[in-house]
């Protein structure tokens, strides 16, 4: 069978790359097709292991799940976690490869682009068919002449392109038809059409303007995908989350009180997407906050992940968010830390590998002492909490070395279960159901919160796979899947028209 491949850019960051390309897996694999994710270069702070010990963008492992296999690390060889405004690390194949500044990392890209492209030709001798995901904006011409995650892969590996734009944000013909009309000759010659997402309203109100597209561009719109509220779970921007903060969609609670909780959104945040689970719970509203009068109503506080731990506990007492989480904690109410916020929860924080810092004072909300080491600590684990099995994954570089308090998980190096300070090394314990409802049960009890009740019978996996069918729903039924399949299995055809003015090749 022909080994098919697809990139899928988009006009903008959050324009739908990632849903899309989920939602072709997902559609694929019920055609009995084995297939593929593949983003050569992700610049994430969500991110996840995988069962060989490696790290892959977040979006990654929610692709491969719409394939129905394992995450791997050759599905996401380059993942940049960015530090600073300035700097990130790399990780290459799984593992950190050092730190780099954005001029540096230009120098890297060379070498980076042999690693993907041989990633990916193994992966599509391995696999039938390849779905690709770029990053950012493919236009992005000041930086195209060292690209290896948009046209610099898809000229390299010979892929034809799909360009997906957002209608919910206005202009998006405009969009689609200035990413054409940007590249150059040779870079065009492989985009071979575009994907509408979010729309909502008549078909064929829009008609007419895709029509217009098509002529000017001599490319087809392969469908319109509609708006669906439902689409928010394991949101890799952002942009993903609404302006007020909301995460998901709040269901009436079972019984007659809501919980509330607050994640701080802080500056670096990493594996924002740990909270979400919580949020799929009935009369659980879950909300970014970053000040500290959004704590005032709050039952739980939680303190997410961080990529940068000691320079975010330092936003956190500029912003006077420090102040408030303590108070928080002084009254009795719940605080969690996991990953960063875990760490900051400490007494002391000796780091001389992220930020350089040396030994800093931590929040002193649990007696623990944390030493940063030079090599990241990353393993999938599983164990006891709050007298339910948990399974979760670790992803960092500080590491406990003294501990007064008993820890939450049990046989783990991390926080408290004795008390309402808790903490944890671990990402993806709210995904266990049985430990999320006893930890919503806690929470409602120090909180004073005794009408509110957990429903019984919340499956995160369930919703999860719920969200990944209903994607391959969309794709099934909105877009032109015989052109697609025909793209994905013989390339962008022959003669794609020039669109003026491009620009020049490199």
């Amino acid at each position: 069978m022909t080994r098919g491949a697809l990139l899928v850019a988009g006009t903008t960051s959050d324009a739908g790359k990632s849903v899309l390309v989920a939602g072709i897996c997902r559609w694929l694999a019920r055609r009995g097709i084995s297939v593929a994710p593949f983003k050569a270069q992700n610049m994430s702070n969500n991110s996840v292991v995988t069962p060989d010990g490696g790290e892959i963008g977040r979006a990654q492992a929610m692709q491969a799940a719409a394939c129905g296999i394992e995450p791997d690390v050759r599905f996401n060889p380059v993942l940049l976690k960015p530090g600073s405004d300035r700097c990130a690390q790399v990780v290459v194949l799984g593992h950190a490869a050092g730190t780099v500044s954005a001029a540096s990392y230009r120098h890297h890209k060379a070498e980076l682009l042999d690693v993907v492209v041989d990633t990916l030709t193994a992966l599509r001798a391995e696999y039938e068919m390849v779905i690709c995901e770029g990053a950012g904006s493919p236009t992005e011409i000041n930086l195209r002449s060292t690209d290896i995650a948009n046209m610099g892969l898809a000229r390299a590996a010979g892929l034809p392109v799909l360009v997906v734009g957002d209608i919910d944000r206005g202009g998006v013909l405009a969009h689609l038809f200035g990413t054409v009309a940007l590249l150059s000759p040779a870079d065009q010659a492989l985009v071979a059409g575009f994907v509408i997402n979010k729309f909502r309203g008549d078909p064929d109100l829009l008609a007419p303007g895709l029509a217009q597209l098509q002529a000017l561009t001599g490319r087809p719109s392969y469908g319109v995908l509609p708006f669906s509220d439902s689409l928010w779970l394991d949101g890799e921007d952002s942009l993903a989350y609404d302006a007020d903060g909301v995460i998901g969609r709040p269901a009436s609670p079972e019984g007659t009180q809501w919980l509330r909780v607050a994640v701080v959104r802080l500056p670096r945040i990493s594996n924002g997407t740990d909270v979400e689970a919580l949020a799929c719970e009935p009369g659980v509203v879950v909300r970014y906050v970053t000040e500290p009068s959004q704590l005032a109503d709050a039952d739980l506080v939680v303190l997410p992940g961080s990529k940068s731990t000691v320079a975010d506990l330092s936003w956190l007492r500029r912003t006077g968010l420090a102040a408030a989480v303590a108070a928080h904690a002084g009254s009795g109410r719940p605080v969690l830390g996991i990953c960063g916020g875990y760490q900051m929860l400490a007494r002391r924080i000796t780091d001389h590998v992220e930020s350089g810092a040396g030994e800093v004072a931590g929040l002193g909300l649990l007696d623990l002492e944390v030493v940063f080491d030079p090599a990241k600590h990353l393993a999938r684990r599983c164990g006891t909490a709050l007298g339910e099995p948990v399974t979760g994954y670790e992803i960092h570089h500080g590491r406990v070395v003294h501990r007064g308090d008993p820890p939450l998980v049990s046989g783990a190096d991390d926080g408290s279960d004795g008390g309402h300070v808790l903490g944890t090394h671990w990402h993806g314990l709210f995904e266990n159901d049985a430990f999320r409802r006893a930890l919503l049960r806690r929470v409602a009890s120090l909180a004073d919160r005794p009408g509110f009740r957990p429903a019984p019978d919340t499956s995160f996996a369930a919703l999860r796979a719920a969200q990944l069918d209903l994607l391959g729903d969309l794709v099934c039924a909105h877009l032109d899947t015989d052109a697609l399949l025909d793209l994905i299995e013989h390339g962008p055809p022959p003669g794609l028209p020039f669109v003026s003015p491009g620009v020049g090749d490199h």
